[in-house]
């Protein structure tokens, strides 16, 4: 009977900890995905988490559910390749997708279902080699990344030219500089759009650094000049400090919410 007990209340807290666990992604919007919790999906979540990020993990094997349990992560016990465990995780709500499982079969799939039931997706995918990566992006994958040939180019120029690659390091990690990158969308409710960078006068205003401007055409201007105009649907590729980033995005913000 004492046995039959204790089974019964464990049973009754994990079931208690999935509807948890359920109400809190049905309470997301624009949230990320991660389908596959291994090494390389538990370094995106750590730098979601870093960035304040929301995001729920979609896994099924039991050293992913442990360990996401031990980084006290939002999960659900599935499987990617599984059209209602990919639906679970607010599919339809979410702002991207990370498919990092080490099997790229797998991460097709993934990329195919995600791509089919949110066109808006952002995704992005692991692949272990040139082929996979092809297919990938053929099945709607918007980046794909090549674990192996991105640490040997690393490597490479680590040796080659190792003062870039220490400065590209530092101003892209999560510590150890006070300088950051961030990309801010020219949306119509701004009102800057139809304005020039030297109109807005960026630099003095925010002490934030224009160093690209992608154009909503999708084409990049690497080295933007001061007269450059900015139409709605620009994304602005800025450095600066935290600080100067988040004053940065006041001069973007939506002309309510500033007024508000």
């Amino acid at each position: 009977m004492r046995t039959s007990a204790r089974s019964s209340w464990r049973r009754s807290r994990g079931e208690s900890s999935v509807r948890r666990r359920r109400r809190a992604i049905e309470a997301l919007r624009d949230h990320y995905i991660i389908c596959g919790f291994g090494r390389v999906g538990r370094r995106v979540a750590e730098e979601f988490r870093h960035e304040g990020a929301q995001f729920v993990v979609l896994d099924f094997s039991a050293d992913a559910m442990e360990a996401a349990r031990e980084a006290d992560v939002i999960f659900i016990e599935g499987n990617g390749t599984d059209d209602e465990d990919l639906r679970s995780t607010g599919l339809e709500r979410a702002r991207g997708l990370i498919a990092a499982s080490d099997d790229d079969a797998d991460n097709l799939y993934i990329t195919l279902s995600a791509r089919a039931a949110n066109p808006e997706l952002l995704i992005v995918a692991r692949a272990s080699n040139e082929d996979a990566s092809r297919k990938l992006h053929l099945a709607g994958a918007d980046r794909v990344v090549q674990p192996y040939q991105a640490a040997g180019r690393v490597m490479a120029s680590l040796m080659l030219r190792p003062q870039v690659t220490a400065f590209v390091d530092v101003v892209t990690s999560s510590t150890g500089s006070d300088l950051r990158f961030e990309e801010i969308e020219v949306t119509r409710a701004c009102g800057q759009g139809g304005k020039t960078i030297r109109e807005l006068d960026i630099r003095k205003e925010t002490g934030a650094l224009i160093v690209a401007l992608r154009k909503r055409d999708g084409t990049f201007d690497a080295t933007p000049t001061p007269e450059a105009v900015l139409d709605v649907g620009d994304v602005l590729i800025a450095a600066g400090t935290e600080q100067e980033l988040r004053m940065l995005e006041g001069v973007f913000a939506p002309r309510e919410a500033v007024a508000g």
